[in-house]
């Protein structure tokens, strides 16, 4: 884990609020970056049966056995214990904010607000404060009270009707991108406010909506109706009329080929031994072969039929055709170029031993991001620090917090 460099956001102090994924991604994105994140938990509330509850439901989040996605997105973060719910738990958060610049939610809109905690009573408390709220639908508008998960959020966005095939129901994902497209959207408007706030000195509020950010990343989608009438429609593993641009099955697996510009689909041809396709009317512009897309992936795949995966990669590489392997966590583990480049780094765990996960990204040349704390491994197990050190509450403070349910 990275000691030595801070990150470009050292010196930046953020208080996270939210829960789940969308709001806790954006302050893992800012931690990595170098700001301090204290992330607040709902401390454990007595029952019949003892303490249950607790803590962000992320911290049992995962596939298999092994829950590790807390260990990603809560890297690079401090954890106190504050109950939302009671008088005294908001108070001590209004404390932390006081001394914040950043501050993330992900709550269903209002409800910080109920809480005593939102932007004008904040902004009383702590002008300069950059306020990230992330929800389904955005804080205002007929549907901002509607509850909403990123799933949701695709939906609406406009990305589930087109992924998947066209004789199937609407695909999505094996992860949480709408969730992390807002997270990250979030991400920037803080950047970018914390650049604003240099010239007026003045905070304000970042309104981060689930299907915003999806719509975001539509590309032309509302503009080809607008003004030619095109729906998109689900293309399964192609873009319509882009190609050659597929999955291709070889004599021993899968390889993805990416051929659809003039020059390259003419590399493409020479290494398929087949030069003349590229001068072919049929397939010589990319009009052409968006008209015959179908019947360009089965010449392909009638070649690659007869090579092993190896032997097209050499090919591609000999001829700079843009292609590659699909990769699981196994191929990256084993690839030499996410070694070289980092992509991956391995942390040890009290609980989990060593393992690997995804570096910080993007990379920079002066203030390099990085991994350098795990994530918390109990909830508010950064009490007395943060309590201790920031707010100035001695043991018999925290101690008096604890008993009354407000940590």
């Amino acid at each position: 884990m990275q000691e030595e460099n801070r990150g470009a956001l050292q010196g930046i102090r953020v208080i996270e609020l939210g829960q789940l994924i969308a709001g806790p991604f954006c302050g893992q994105l800012l931690g990595d970056m170098g700001a301090e994140v204290i992330k607040v938990e709902p401390p454990a509330v007595d029952g019949p049966n003892g303490k249950s509850g607790g803590g962000d439901p992320m911290r049992n989040w995962g596939h298999g056995e092994h829950k590790l996605w807390w260990e990603v997105v809560a890297r690079n973060k401090k954890s106190v214990s504050a109950n939302l719910r009671v008088p005294q738990g908001q108070e001590i958060v209004r404390k932390l904010i006081a001394h914040a610049d950043i501050l993330i939610e992900n709550f269903k809109p209002g409800t910080i607000e109920k809480w005593g905690l939102g932007p004008d009573a904040l902004h009383a408390i702590n002008p300069r404060l950059i306020i990230v709220r992330v929800s389904g639908y955005g804080q205002t508008g007929p549907y901002s009270s509607r509850a909403g998960f990123g799933g949701i959020g695709e939906a609406m966005g406009g990305w589930r009707a087109i992924v998947g095939d066209a004789d199937r129901p609407p695909s999505r994902m094996g992860v949480s991108i709408g969730d992390s497209l807002a997270a990250t959207y979030g991400c920037m408007g803080a950047l970018a406010a914390l650049h604003a706030r240099e010239r007026t000195n003045k905070g304000q509020v970042v309104d981060s909506a689930l299907y915003e950010a999806v719509l975001q990343v539509m590309e032309s989608l509302v503009p080809e109706y607008m003004v030619g009438g095109h729906v998109r429609q689900r293309t399964g593993s192609v873009l319509e009329g882009v190609a050659p641009s597929n999955v291709y099955q070889c004599s021993d697996g899968e390889y993805l080929i990416g051929a659809n510009q003039d020059a390259v689909f003419a590399r493409l041809c020479a290494a398929m031994g087949r030069p003349e396709l590229a001068t072919d009317p049929r397939y010589a512009t990319h009009l052409a072969r968006g008209q015959r897309q179908k019947e360009l992936d089965d010449l392909i795949e009638a070649w690659t039929r007869t090579l092993t995966v190896a032997e097209v990669e050499a090919l591609m590489i000999e001829h700079s055709v843009p292609a590659g392997r699909i990769y699981g966590a196994p191929d990256m583990l084993a690839d030499e170029h996410f070694a070289a480049r980092e992509a991956l780094v391995e942390v040890e765990s009290p609980r989990w031993g060593k393992f690997a996960m995804q570096n910080s990204f993007p990379k920079f040349s002066d203030t390099p991001s990085g991994i350098r704390s795990l994530a918390p491994q109990t909830i508010g197990e950064h009490n007395a620090e943060v309590y201790g050190e920031l707010l100035g509450l001695d043991e018999a403070a925290i101690a008096e917090l604890k008993a009354a349910g407000a940590v």
